[in-house]
Order: C-alpha cells, then structure tokens, then sequence
C-alpha cells in the first residue's frame, strides 16, 4: 500500500523546487510561457515519465500527462490546476493542485482504473502578461477566441508571436480541447481565505465559484481653494466617493455572502490645500447568487448617482468585467464529501470568493474543487503557506475519491 505521508511530503519538496523556476531572483514570479516554465515543464515532464505516462505542451501552452486505462478507448477523468503564478507570489497557488494529483497516479502504484487520469497544468489563469486570464481554460474547453492572439505585452510582443517563441504553433490551438469522453474535472487549490482557518478545519468541498462584477467610477466634481471655498458651495468629489466607499461596505455587511470591494482611488488635484475636484476607483462586487449580486450592483449604482447628485458633481460609470456564479457538480461533491468522512474529516462545503480555472471548464463538463486551509488567509503573497498535515488530509481524499469513482 502506497506511503500517503511520504507522498504529501513530497508534493512540498517539489513545490519547493518549482518555486526555485522564476523570471525575478529570490521571488517567485513566473508568467506565460516565460524561460523559467520551460524548466517546470521538463521537471513535471520527467516526473510524469517515471509514472508510465504519456506528456505533452499543447499549442496554447498547457502541460499534459495521461495515465492510461484499462481499455485504450476508456473514457478520461482530468486533474490539475494552473503553472503559472502572479508576480512575487507564494509556493502552493496553483502548483500545488498539479502536483498533488501527481501524488495521487503515484499513489496508485501501478493500478489500472477504468477511465484514463489527465494531469493538466494550465498555461496561463492569473492573466499578468497579457493582461487576459484563463488561456490554457478557455482553449481546454473549446472557446479560445482566435482574437486574443493579437494582444500585446508590455515589451509589445504578441500572444501569437510569444506562443511561436515557445515553439508552438497558433493555429493548432483548436487541439488542445479536452477528449470527448470526458468524466470529469478535479481541482485541489489553496482556499486563498481564512474561513478554514477560522473553522480549525483542514479540508472543503466548493460548492459554488462567485460570480463578478467589477466597474471603474469616475466622480467629477471642481477643484479650488480649501481656504477660501465655503463649505455649502463646495463640489467636493471625493466627499461623494468616501461616502460611496462606505455605503459599499455596509451593503455587503448587511446581505449575506455578499463581498464588496473599492480596492484602487485616484484623488485629483492630489494636494492638502486644493478641493478635490475628480476621483476615479474601482468597484468588485462578488456573491454566488447571480441574482443578489446583480441587486446589491442596481443598488450601489443607483446610490452613487444619488451621492452624485447631492453635491453637484458628475458621475460616469464604466462597467470592466462580468463573470456569473458557477456551481461544482452536485454528484462529484457528494462523492468528495462522502471521500472526506470516510477519511475522518467533517465534510464542509464552502463557496469560493475568487475565480480558478474550474469557473471555466464547469462549462464543458461536471467539475469539482477541493481547497486547504491558508494559514493567517494569506494568498499571491511570499508568505503564503500551508500546513502539512492539511497536504496529507488532501491527498488522502483524493486517492480514495477516484477508487472509488463510478462511470
């Protein structure tokens, strides 16, 4: 019977030397197809070999590796996460997804099952260079918009002219969708919260990924002179931006599961002894209820016009991006939860806050995500970390999850 400890303490040695594969030295930093995940791929590459699986970088830039089944026309169940990471990030975002589900085929010692495994690490979920998350997501499931490949980096280069530099071809993009005979999709994946660590648990099962909504608001106002302009003829922009900002927070106070956020403000003139006459930030409104996010957006909009208004200034709205809530797959939940209690573990099921590349293959098949605990909530941070007992606990799901999968 495979050493499962052994296994989980070698998920964190092997995240130790990815983290070493980085564009910035003494940071993680690994974007796109840069040079240092060139050197991931060949480590993950040499690994998968050792396991009798079949590698390969696809035209988009996701690493896979098959395992194969029973019978040559069996259908596939997929593993895995994304390779690349934000700048200066942390050791497990991502990473630790792929290689814990190389943990679990090793775990099988040899063991056929009756549907092939896909380890899949996806090239591209953080969106640094090109300023477009979810590449390697988008063309897995077949909806890569050929339009992409004209985006530019910041050195002006193109996603299509970086993927050639790679040594892949564009036009084979289409090739890299998943196989017809898809099982399924199972994504393990740091919480990036602190609810687990809150709850003193190690494990949970996702039940929904948030939708999104993020907006940029630009309140124009009239610059003057702090000393000389009265208060009651004053067009003070940012006094209607800072009572917007806390009319945000007590909405998603008040309605539960709701995550609002300003996280960016620009003040204009920018002086101590000048009015502010415009401020531009940002909002993000997130729940896993489509239907309640989009009321609690109605209503903050409506509340900023309103502010607006009140002191005479202008107000522009732009919307920037829109992603609905996805829910995971209600069976493989059920079988993960019942994998977790079977394994000694309470069977918690919580809602992810932030977008995986799960939201995107949940479109093409029954999808799934387990997440460990982030100690002190810490993610895209150097400091991020896990324990390793929760490692262990997390592998330990997994190897039964998929013994004891159905088809």
């Amino acid at each position: 019977m495979a050493d499962l400890l052994a296994l989980s303490q070698k998920a964190l040695k092997v995240c130790d030397d990815l983290a070493l594969f980085s564009e910035v030295e003494g940071q993680i930093h690994r974007t796109y197809l840069s040079p240092p995940m060139r050197e991931v791929h060949r480590y993950l590459q040499a690994w998968m070999a050792e396991l009798g699986m079949l590698s390969h970088i696809d035209a988009v830039g996701n690493l896979t590796g098959i395992y194969s089944a029973l019978e040559a026309d069996a259908p596939r169940f997929y593993l895995g996460s994304h390779l690349d990471t934000v700048p200066n990030a942390g050791k497990y975002d991502g990473i630790l997804g792929v290689v814990l589900a190389l943990c679990a085929i090793e775990a099988l010692e040899g063991q056929k099952l009756p549907f092939a495994l896909e380890v899949i690490g996806f090239s591209e979920e953080e969106g640094v260079r090109f300023k477009k998350p979810f590449f390697g997501s988008l063309a897995f499931v077949g909806q890569f918009d050929k339009q992409f490949l004209s985006l530019k980096d910041d050195q002006s280069i193109s996603l299509a002219e970086r993927i050639q530099g790679y040594g892949l071809k564009p036009e084979d993009i289409p090739k890299a969708q998943h196989y017809p005979k898809s099982l399924g999709y199972l994504e393990v994946h740091i919480e990036q919260g602190p609810v687990l660590e809150a709850k003193h648990l190690p494990l949970a099962v996702v039940s929904a990924i948030a939708g999104q909504s993020r907006f940029n608001l630009h309140f124009m106002g009239k610059a003057n002179h702090a000393g000389t302009t009265p208060m009651n003829l004053r067009h003070d922009a940012l006094t209607a931006a800072a009572s917007f900002i806390l009319a945000v927070e007590s909405l998603a106070q008040e309605t539960l599961g709701l995550v609002a956020t300003v996280g960016k403000v620009s003040v204009l003139p920018g002086a101590g002894n000048i009015v502010p006459g415009e401020v531009e930030l940002s909002l993000d409104v997130r729940h896993a209820e489509d239907t309640v996010r989009l009321k609690a957006i109605e209503m903050l909009l409506h509340q900023a016009n309103m502010m607006a208004t009140a002191r005479g200034i202008d107000l522009e709205i732009k919307p920037i991006s829109e992603q609905k809530a996805v829910n995971m797959s209600a069976e493989l939940m059920k079988d993960l939860l019942q994998a977790m209690q079977q394994e000694g573990y309470i069977p918690l099921s919580l809602v992810s806050g932030a977008g995986h590349d799960a939201m995107i293959v949940a479109s093409s098949m029954p999808t799934a995500m387990i997440f460990l605990r982030s100690p002190k909530g810490l993610s895209h941070h150097p400091e991020e970390s896990v324990i390793p007992e929760d490692v262990h606990a997390a592998l330990k799901v997994v190897v039964r999850f998929l013994k004891q999968l159905k088809i």
